[in-house]
């Protein structure tokens, strides 16, 4: 039996593991959501005079004011996140792994970043 048959028998990772797959997308949520998004705009408010660096950010903010970038945080997060299902799927570990712990890392950074040039400004 070849390998690839053999993975599409298990039951994907969310459903073997449905508490780690929470906690990983939590932790993601809490961070590249919920943390980068208020201390942007928290930035972006309190001190006005310096502008989004992200230049993709930045047009979205223009485009479209801060439902930009929510409405562009929500896609990114939902193609990571059919990304790592496809990941847990097929059995593959890094698919299933490095979305949430790369949303994770991003967010922390991202949101500590703009509370340190808050607590600067």
């Amino acid at each position: 039996m070849s390998r690839s048959r053999d993975r599409r028998r298990r039951r994907p990772a969310y459903s073997r593991r449905p508490q780690q797959f929470y906690w990983l997308w939590i932790a993601a949520t809490a961070t590249y959501g919920v943390g980068d998004i208020v201390s942007t705009i928290a930035f972006l408010e309190y001190v006005p005079t310096i502008q989004e660096a992200n230049p993709i950010v930045a047009f979205a903010l223009e485009a479209f004011g801060l439902g930009g970038l929510v409405a562009l945080k929500i896609a990114v997060y939902l193609i990571m996140l059919s990304i790592s299902v496809h990941g847990a799927r097929e059995g593959d570990g890094l698919l299933y792994y490095f979305p949430p712990v790369l949303l994770t890392a991003v967010g922390t950074y991202l949101t500590a970043s703009n509370v340190r040039l808050l607590l600067l400004s």
